[in-house]
């Protein structure tokens, strides 16, 4: 099997910890999060001839004792809760875990295509990414970023398209600079977008808040790619899209409590909210107050 790229979903089933959790049927654009059960107090050893994506792993569980092999060395390590194990595509590894040992694994698979598309969109050439293999190494800010995958995995994509996108551009943003040899990200100071680029754009949120919005389309109403378009939006509004667009959607919620008359859970979709739980926690963390509070 030597050189076959398997799947991320071969690999769990070869590491025999079936998902609790998969935003495999969500549609997330490039990336995969899977929440796997605990295992049995059981060893196992496993040689892998290459994956096809990035393959992230963060512990959830109790420290487990976990064997490595790489560049024909054995690395063994505690890992404990919270630290990381980064594997680039295309890279093999060997695994073993002692018996006795319980891992309650955070998987995240991300597209070569789309490590990409954001290294260009920070003006890195592509041709010089090259991340490395990481093992066991305790990054709290990685953790923070990959629980609000799971809290997002745990909720049904309660926040929408539009939130997962720009996470998953954190995450790519901070792999390129802490997992990679490119040292930092450099992003042209001169490109802006245009007055009319910019009130297209808001003009379309506007017109479409009602809408599980994405970068993708966001994007294309001014011709331009999505990675682009987050950075340079954020840096003409100073916020992300996605905090705009809850702006906006707690702003026109809280005009219509006021001159409406339609529940609070009618207003909440038809401003873009999933839900009238998910509208008054985004409304009272922008306003401090609850939308019955404010009717």
């Amino acid at each position: 099997m030597a050189g076959n790229l398997i799947s991320p979903l071969e690999l769990g089933q070869r590491l025999n910890k079936p998902p609790v959790l998969s935003s495999r049927q969500l549609g997330w654009n490039g990336i995969l999060v899977e929440q796997c059960q605990c295992s049995s107090p059981s060893s196992f050893e496993m040689e892998l001839p290459a994956i096809s994506d990035h393959w992230l792993n963060l512990s959830l569980g109790r420290p487990t004792s976990l064997i490595q092999q790489r560049d024909d060395r054995l690395h063994e390590s505690i890992v404990q809760r919270g630290d990381s194990i980064f594997v680039p595509a295309g890279q093999p590894s060997y695994w073993r875990q002692h018996e006795g040992d319980i891992c309650c694994p955070l998987h995240i698979c991300l597209k070569p295509k789309l490590i990409e598309q954001v290294a260009e969109a920070s003006e890195i050439d592509t041709g010089r990414i090259n991340l490395v293999n990481c093992f066991g190494k305790q990054d709290l800010q990685l953790h923070h970023i990959a629980m609000l995958f799971l809290a997002e995995l745990q909720s049904g994509s309660v926040m929408g398209r539009l939130y997962i996108e720009s996470l998953t551009q954190v995450l790519v943003i901070h792999l390129l600079r802490h997992y990679s040899e490119v040292a930092q990200v450099i992003t042209s100071e001169n490109r802006r977008l245009t007055h009319t680029q910019l009130q297209q754009a808001v003009d379309y949120i506007h017109t479409h808040l009602n809408r599980d919005l994405s970068l993708a389309e966001l994007a294309s109403v001014i011709n331009i790619s999505p990675t682009y378009f987050a950075s340079l939006f954020k840096r003409a509004t100073g916020i992300s899209p996605h905090q705009y667009v809850i702006q906006q959607r707690v702003k026109r919620a809280k005009a219509m409590l006021m001159k409406t008359d339609l529940t609070i859970a009618d207003i909440a979709l038809q401003v873009g909210f999933s839900s009238q739980s998910h509208l008054t926690q985004q409304f009272k963390r922008l306003t401090g107050m609850t939308p019955k509070q404010v009717r």
